[in-house]
């Protein structure tokens, strides 16, 4: 499986992707502007469910914000859920007010 990858359009809107053999497995679905990294959607295919590749879209979004100084808006559940588990762990990419419930 390959790594998770970046694909924006000129806007600044697209998904953290996952991939096998051409085929998406997962995606995490944002939108990026010069502040700010917002995240509406995480989604696996229900072939790849349990395979941890949720986390790993994760991991690559806060890498992501944390190199480009991004603050991140967690729209999406599961992004949400992982902050609020976790505070100190995103603490510098989350200040926690940034929510939409």
């Amino acid at each position: 499986m390959n790594e998770p990858e970046l694909v924006l359009n000129e806007q600044g809107r697209g998904a953290f992707l996952l991939k096998e053999n051409g085929e998406k497995l997962a995606e995490m679905v944002v939108a990026i502007d010069k502040e700010n990294l917002i995240v509406y959607h995480t989604e696996v295919s229900p072939k790849a469910e349990g395979q941890g590749l949720a986390k790993q879209l994760l991991n690559k979004m806060v890498a992501h914000a944390r190199e480009q100084h991004l603050k991140v808006i967690p729209l999406c559940p599961y992004v949400h859920a992982q902050f609020r588990r976790h505070p100190q762990e995103f603490e510098d990419v989350w200040d926690g007010d940034e929510v939409a419930d």
